[in-house]
């Protein structure tokens, strides 16, 4: 465990119940990366001044105050970068002004110039080239055009920047992403405004031609530098009054790239049946009416029982994992939609104009592509489930869309059709990340959850009935709110369901939440940490961001589910728009030990399956060869792969 955590003391980020945020973000222990130097010495030996300031180091903590002429001076490392990663926290009092100067070049006159990010002009950072005399003036201040979000390298300027096309898809005020004005939520999104006199915390990455900010655990800004190919030392500057402090100053040199050894677990055997990214999601079904369970992922089935053989069920062309996503097939699943005795797949997506979820119908046989029929024209998820909600033995995909949490059901007359949409939830409830079925209240019926919470299904034979909402705080706020699917079973054996979820799928953390009843059986929930950040206590020592899909399933046959989870590589694109993009894609199944001396009476035990291969947008549990062993299956961008379960029985509990 790092000393970030000794440092900071264990109940930084440990809750013995469910946190109602306040109005300012929570800080993370520590930064998002593992850094090559924590600064911890109190000497300046090496490093080098320019201007009217006095600085200071004491085990690791960098204080700067300006001199009296007010022009501000600058004390600059002995190390150059061209990409590199910084963590710092810093405080900025009495009127002082600072920031950070990146990729620094000597100028002739014996000033310098650099990218400059200024950290004390509002709300937000501030992004500049800036031109230093020998005195430590800036005598140029350039501001950068803002740039970011999912991409490695910001394309050149616009000719015309006053024009702008409109977006493919504009949801409007209710955004999966974001909260609408006007919803009363159990927890609203924290302030990751930087504070003045305050501390604030920022995580800084140049990589290619654009610095990105993380301020505050939330909020992202960048600027947009005109080349890719600057490279010198990095810069501290502190002019105006007061002073400025800096801590935990960590950083990472990222023109180096590092990958672990391949490990897969000898108690699973890895299959790759597809070497490409065509897809984030797996389904199973027996196709081809064998006997023997097939699978689908993107646009090929895989025919049992060896699954080296393919057919298309519609033109295949794999994406560029680097710039692009597997728009066709986001998730999939399987069933009989149509009700002819065959399978059929469903598959959804969720960006673009034509968003939504396709129906591919089963052929019967014919050696041909399926006819497909969009049956969804809204589909703000990234997740979602195939479940029987109304109890007559059909699926229904329960997903978010429009600003709702809604399932959806094929008219049985006109299955290929518009199917049929059932909002459970008032409009601005949608999440983009985490979604779950299951029994709460122990009504033998399943409700729905989400990260705010669950909604209890009507009394039956009444399925137009508006659903009771029950506001929770099942996520966390970071750079989003929610995780994957939403497990739901009894994790400490005490006769009531509770969650195990994911908290921010493009972030960090997992818990699982207890179900506790009062004397008047009012349901009340308890939040227990399985996994938090680099820097916290966790679960055998295994902490991972981007846990973008997972599943529940009874791994080890001891009659108790486990809870099965797997990094996304990169997550978003082949950038650094998401905390830890290229650590090891892992797959774990945490198992679910039920143990009277844990919190809550149960802890999570988890067990690599494999490190080259993570998770898309969920995972697939299925026994494949009917040996009655729970086999696993991810698509991926790294390819398809099947992991054949040869985990040690446990005896049934």
């Amino acid at each position: 465990m790092s000393s970030w955590y000794a440092r900071l003391g264990a109940a930084v980020m440990f809750f013995c119940v469910v946190p109602m945020f306040a109005a300012r973000q929570t800080f993370l222990p520590g930064p998002s990366f593992e850094p090559d130097t924590t600064l911890t010495g109190s000497s300046l030996s090496g490093w080098r001044t320019l201007g009217d300031a006095e600085w200071q180091m004491t085990s690791g903590n960098l204080t700067g105050t300006p001199g009296s002429s007010g022009a501000g001076g600058w004390l600059a490392m002995n190390r150059s970068f061209q990409d590199v990663e910084l963590f710092t926290r810093f405080q900025c009092t009495g009127g002082c002004v600072t920031g950070i100067l990146f990729r620094i070049e000597k100028t002739p006159d014996g000033g310098m110039k650099g990218v400059y990010a200024s950290l004390s002009e509002g709300k937000a950072v501030m992004y500049f080239d800036v031109t230093v005399d020998a005195q430590g003036r800036i005598t140029d201040r350039t501001p950068l055009r803002s740039g970011g979000g999912k991409m490695r390298v910001a394309p050149p300027a616009s000719p015309n920047p006053t024009h702008r096309a409109a977006p493919a898809y504009n949801p409007g005020r209710f955004s999966p992403y974001a909260q609408a004005p006007g919803v009363d939520y159990p927890y609203t999104k924290p302030d990751s405004s930087l504070y003045p006199d305050e501390w604030n915390d920022v995580e800084m990455i140049f990589d290619a031609n654009i610095l990105r900010v993380d301020q505050n655990n939330g909020r992202s800004t960048g600027g947009v530098s005109d080349s890719s190919e600057g490279y010198g030392p990095i810069a501290f500057y502190v002019g105006g009054s007061g002073k400025v402090e800096f801590k935990d100053i960590a950083y990472k040199d990222i023109h180096f790239h590092y990958r672990a050894a391949e490990d897969t677990s000898p108690a699973f055997r890895k299959q790759t049946i597809s070497d490409f990214y065509y897809s984030w999601g797996a389904a199973s079904a027996d196709f081809n009416h064998d006997g023997i369970p097939d699978i689908v992922s993107g646009p090929y089935i895989y025919l049992g029982p060896d699954y080296t053989k393919s057919e298309e069920i519609y033109l295949g062309e794999t994406v560029n994992p680097s710039t692009g996503w597997a728009t066709k097939s986001w998730m999939e699943f399987a069933a009989d939609f149509t009700g002819d005795g065959w399978p059929d797949v469903l598959a959804c997506k969720f960006i673009d104009a034509d968003m939504g979820c396709y129906l591919y119908v089963n052929p019967k046989g014919e050696s041909r592509r399926w006819d497909v029929y969009r049956v969804l024209d809204k589909f703000d998820s990234e997740v979602a489930l195939l479940r029987d909600i109304d109890g007559k033995g059909k699926p229904a995909l329960v997903y978010a869309a429009d600003g709702y949490v809604r399932y959806a059901e094929p008219d049985p007359a006109n299955p290929t059709g518009p199917w049929t949409v059932h909002n459970i939830s008032e409009r601005g409830f949608d999440t983009a990340h985490g979604i779950g079925v299951g029994d709460i209240n122990g009504d033998g019926l399943p409700d729905i959850m989400n990260a705010y919470g669950w909604w209890e299904h009507p009394a039956p034979g009444n399925s137009e009935a508006q659903w009771k909402y029950h506001p929770e705080v099942f996520g966390r706020f970071g750079t989003g709110v929610g995780g994957s699917g939403m497990a739901v079973y009894d994790v400490n054996g005490d006769g009531l369901n509770d969650i195990v979820t994911v908290l921010d799928a493009h972030g960090w953390g997992m818990a699982w939440f207890e179900q506790k009843r009062d004397a008047q059986g009012n349901i009340s929930f308890i939040r227990h940490m399985i996994m938090d950040s680099r820097w916290t206590k966790n679960a055998g020592n295994i902490a991972f961001s981007e846990a973008h899909g997972d599943v529940t399933a009874d791994i080890n046959g001891d009659g108790i589910p486990d809870f099965v989870v797997g990094k996304r590589y990169f997550t978003h694109l082949d950038d650094y728009a998401d905390p830890d993009p290229y650590g090891s894609p892992v797959l774990y199944w945490y198992e679910t030990v039920r143990d009277p001396k844990a919190p809550g009476g149960a802890r999570f035990a988890p067990h690599l399956i494999d490190n080259r291969s993570g998770s898309g947008s969920d995972i697939l549990a299925v026994d494949l060869n009917h040996d009655g062993r729970i086999d696993i299956v991810t698509a991926t961008r790294l390819g398809t792969f099947i992991f054949w379960n040869n985990v040690k029985r446990a005896k049934p509990q």
